[in-house]
């Protein structure tokens, strides 16, 4: 069974956007994965399709009521861990990212407005996953990239799966530089390393790029890797 993105949205022509081009794109229409979009306005019960409300306790902007969210979720089907995109959520990261494409699918959750009612959030277990310390207008954004992520994950996808293991936070390390041609540009040269033909050494040079990097730019993923390699040292 192919892998399946379900998406819960007020705003279902948002999707597949993005997803609908490149590597995803073509993966989708080769059928190596599928998308669902379900629209949570037709599980509204008024007549204006209203899927919030404003908050008990008061304050700006309104809250995706509990009821229609609910109902969506049911009549949604879908497979895999039940998501809300929501920037109190634990940071997404590649190993989750890993895990959820090694799974049947996910399911996700775009939250609007102020937010979702807790009480949905509690009575569906919902996991809750950030993209980073910022607020979008909405999770549709976030779902595209949690998805795009997963899906070049996927057998079939990307054609040399080996390049994943040199990636950024493969090892809990950001990528080494890149260079191609010219090999000379506005006085900028290549590396001469990477012209020597001498691959243990352009391996090497490539540990310790990223690994400064990593060191001067994240130290919190730094710090993860440095113990993961001290663990290994000790076994």
């Amino acid at each position: 069974m192919s892998w399946r993105a379900t998406v819960l949205t007020i705003f279902p022509e948002m999707l597949p956007g993005p997803l609908a081009h490149s590597l995803a794109g073509k993966a989708l229409a080769a059928g190596l994965w599928h998308l669902d979009t379900v629209d949570i306005r037709r599980f509204a019960r008024d007549k204006h399709r209203s899927v919030d409300d404003a908050p008990f306790g008061g304050g700006a902007g309104m809250v995706m009521r509990p009821d229609v969210l609910d109902a969506a979720i049911a009549g949604a089907g879908g497979v895999g861990p039940l998501i809300l995109l929501s920037p109190r959520g634990a940071r997404l990261d590649q190993q989750r990212v890993r895990a959820l494409a090694a799974g049947p699918g996910v399911r996700l959750v775009c939250g609007r407005f102020e937010g979702v009612d807790q009480r949905v959030i509690e009575a569906r277990n919902m996991e809750e996953l950030s993209l980073g310390d910022f607020v979008l207008s909405g999770g549709e954004p976030a779902a595209i990239a949690l998805i795009d992520a997963c899906v070049r994950l996927l057998p079939g996808v990307v054609g040399r799966a080996e390049s994943f293991a040199e990636e950024s936070f493969a090892e809990n390390l950001l990528e080494y530089p890149h260079y191609t041609r010219p090999q000379e540009w506005q006085g900028r040269s290549v590396p001469a390393v990477l012209l020597s033909g001498d691959h243990a050494r352009i391996r090497a040079w490539r540990r310790a790029e990223a690994e400064r990097l990593t060191r001067e730019r994240r130290p919190d993923l730094w710090q993860r890797y440095c113990e993961a390699q001290r663990k290994e040292v000790e076994g």
